[in-house]
Order: C-alpha cells, then sequence, then structure tokens
C-alpha cells in the first residue's frame, strides 16, 4: 500500500476480458483502490507484478499458457515483490490447484461468484497484510489436499520453533484466531500475534495460510477422517 496516500494498487490476471473489465470498473469506483494493470495470462501477470510491484494481485488460477499456479510462484520468489499479496481467484473453492497455489505462497482465494463488496473488502484486508480467509476456510482446503502431497516436506523446519511457538502454529491450523489462541493459552492477543508472528519468520511463512499448509505437511496435524 503506498504510504504516503493509502492507495491499494491492485493487479487483475484473468484470461478473460469480460472478466477483468468487471472487476476492474468494480475496484476502480471505490476510494482508495486503484487497478494499476490486467494480465490475460500468468506470464503477463508475473511481468507486471515484477514491473508495477502492486499490493495486491487478483490471480485467475487457470489460465491457458503459464498459468495462476506459476505466476504465484514467481511472484512470491521474487524479493522485490515480498510485499505483494496474491488473491487466488477460482471456480470451486476445493480445487487442488488453489491448495498449491497458497502452498507457495498466495494469501488465500475468493471463488468467482463472491459479492462485489466481499470482493472489495477482501482487497483491503489483504492489502493491510491481514488474514483474508476465515482459518478454517483454509485449514478445509488444506485438509481436503494435504494427503495428496507429491512429497513430504523435510520436518527440520519445525526444528527451528521453541515448543510454545509449535502449540501456536497448531492451534493456527486448528482455525482459531489470535484472540483465541491467546485465551487458550491464557495470554494476550497480543502475545499470541507475536507467536504466530515469530513462527512465519523463523520458518520462512509469507502468512498464516502457509502455515496451515506447513503444520499438515510436517504432520504437527493430522486431517481429521471424514
Amino acid at each position: 500500500m503506498t504510504e504516503e496516500d493509502g492507495l491499494v494498487r491492485v493487479l487483475i490476471a484473468d484470461d478473460q476480458a469480460l472478466v477483468r473489465a468487471g472487476f476492474r470498473a468494480l475496484l476502480d469506483a471505490q476510494p482508495g483502490i486503484a487497478v494499476v494493470g490486467e494480465a490475460k495470462d500468468g506470464a503477463e501477470a508475473a511481468r507486471l507484478a515484477e514491473a508495477l510491484a502492486p499490493d495486491v494481485v487478483l490471480m485467475d488460477i487457470r489460465m491457458p499458457g503459464v498459468d495462476g499456479l506459476e505466476a504465484t510462484r514467481r511472484i512470491t520468489a521474487s524479493a522485490r515483490l515480498a510485499a505483494t499479496r496474491v488473491v487466488i481467484l477460482t471456480t470451486f473453492d476445493l480445487d487442488e490447484y488453489v491448495f498449491e497455489a497458497i502452498r507457495v505462497g498466495a494469501s488465500g482465494f475468493l471463488v468467482k461468484d463472491t459479492e462485489p463488496v466481499e470482493l472489495v473488502q477482501a482487497v483491503r484486508v489483504v492489502a493491510r497484510g491481514d488474514a483474508l480467509l476465515s482459518p478454517g476456510v483454509t485449514r478445509r482446503l488444506i485438509a481436503e489436499f494435504a494427503g495428496q502431497l507429491r512429497r513430504p516436506a523435510p520436518t527440520v523446519e519445525l526444528d527451528v520453533l521453541t515448543d510454545r511457538e509449535r502449540e501456536v502454529v497448531a492451534l493456527v491450523a486448528a482455525g482459531l484466531s489470535n484472540a483465541e489462541i491467546g485465551a487458550r493459552l491464557v495470554v494476550s492477543p497480543a502475545t499470541a500475534k507475536t507467536h504466530v508472528s515469530r513462527a512465519m519468520a523463523k520458518v520462512g511463512a509469507r502468512d498464516r495460510a502457509q502455515l496451515v499448509v506447513l503444520a499438515y505437511e510436517t504432520g504437527l496435524v493430522r486431517p481429521r477422517s471424514g
């Protein structure tokens, strides 16, 4: 977000021109939000993101050529774009491509039939650096596909965490907010947030969604059966 004016700069990536036009019209009509670019495929999205450094990228997951997953991977791997947040747009909320996108650094996802007011709110929330999705939705998606990972992640990532930080990561994966984690551990929400932030920094997670992924990948928590 541009510090001097609080403007949220958005890049839209979708292979359908009408979809891009609709999102642009909606977002440009909102105070404090400006669409700074449009991309028709993932390759263009990655190039424009590098050039424009937007605050938020609305990324269609399924596009011809370079898809949204690969574009997300390129964006989240860029040091220049460390502050850029990717929101995946998908037709179905339980989509393995969405899971992989969250795994490589997307901040969350929205289904394409999301109400306009919810889309606008999502852009603002992500631009602030807050969690976009209810933890339960992210957890449900990740639990659905966690058992289908092509290869297990090395558990050494958890070795850098203190026992308390592991406990906090497990609670994040269970869908608890900072306030709920604080109540569970009998600490303040601010202290809980500090623990979450430190855990994210130690394991190199961009946001809470990636902490949830890590918790499942390493076996710290396991998908519920049934």
